[in-house]
């Protein structure tokens, strides 16, 4: 009888520990990556390295917000990274008219591009990674037909909003922190929220229960794409700049390795906005890291791919239980 409990026990241990590293390994490898670095890494505890890392990040958390939705309804969004590149397109073309004016342009391109996505999903069946794949292609194609090579985007309000700060934060961190907020308060306080949350926890349920699990979808993705676009801004704001073909290289993968490290899980039905806040944070941190102590870029790829599997099995293990 001893050994049947034992043997009971065990599984109910590892299942324990598996939900654990799901929920909380994000905080731990934050941890172990700050005690690294604070021992091994030159002026890391620096006033200036820490708005340098807090500004690289917010648009990687801004991305990682939107993708988060999209999870949550048990989809992804791959074509966030074009999204930017078209974001810095429009912006480069609209500028001359005003930042406001630009803004509202680059809003409405990333909103387009959410529409159509969410529609493929929604209404035609399209999987959401066959969608959003086709998009990704699509979109960078566009963005480097009306941006053709790289242009400066130099503005007294886009200087201002890239490197200004009040008392000593930067805007564009401002910004992400506000935006973390409201997305956090939108998944667990608004009808919308737990509209999503159903849909990505069981869709044939949603759609008996009456809800509009069209319109859910055709907005999460609007949402997603207005954020992608939001984060071009802001990053071309910050380099001054307008390069279609390298901004947001990429950024798809930063984005769910964020907010699958957080703790959403890839089957949908759950958001962890503050999860994926320190998602975000390890990856730019992982980033800096590796950079610091002279390691190339690729680096930093594989290290993403292993964190990703490493998360994503702990998920799947959980799931069995």
């Amino acid at each position: 009888m001893a050994d049947v409990a034992l043997r009971k026990e065990a599984p109910a241990d590892r299942a324990v520990l598996l939900r654990r590293l799901q929920e909380y390994g994000v905080y731990g490898g934050l941890v172990v990556l700050l005690v690294f670095n604070i021992a091994f890494t030159d002026n890391f505890l620096s006033a200036e390295n820490f708005r340098t890392q807090a500004v690289q990040v917010s648009p990687i958390l801004i991305v990682a917000l939107g993708m988060a939705l999209a999870i949550g309804t048990e989809g992804v969004d791959l074509s966030v990274g074009s999204v930017m590149a078209l974001s810095t397109s429009l912006l480069a073309l609209y500028l001359g008219y005003g930042p406001w004016l630009a803004l509202l342009v680059v809003l409405i391109g990333g909103a387009a591009v959410g529409l159509l996505n969410g529609s493929l999903i929604a209404f035609v069946g399209v999987q959401p990674i066959v969608a959003t794949l086709a998009l990704m292609v699509g979109v960078r194609g566009l963005a480097l037909v009306l941006l053709p090579q790289l242009k400066d985007v130099r503005n007294p309000g886009m200087a201002s909003l890239g490197s200004g700060d009040i008392a000593g934060i930067p805007y564009v961190v401002l910004i992400a922190v506000a935006l973390a907020l409201v997305v956090g308060f939108t998944v667990r306080r608004t009808t919308f929220g737990r509209q999503l949350l159903a849909i990505g926890d069981s869709r044939p349920a949603a759609q008996l229960a009456g809800l509009p699990v069209r319109r859910v979808l055709v907005l999460v993705y609007i949402c997603c794409g207005m954020l992608a676009a939001v984060a071009g801004f802001l990053a071309t704001a910050r380099l001054q700049a307008s390069d279609p073909t390298s901004l947001g290289n990429l950024m798809e993968l930063s984005a769910i390795t964020a907010v699958v490290v957080g703790g959403t899980p890839l089957s949908g039905g759950r958001v962890r906005i503050a999860g994926t806040v320190a998602g975000a944070v390890l990856i730019q941190l992982l980033t800096a890291t590796l950079i610091k102590h002279d390691l190339p870029p690729s680096w930093t790829q594989i290290a993403q791919g292993a964190v990703i599997v490493l998360a994503v099995y702990a998920a799947r293990e959980r799931g069995k239980r």
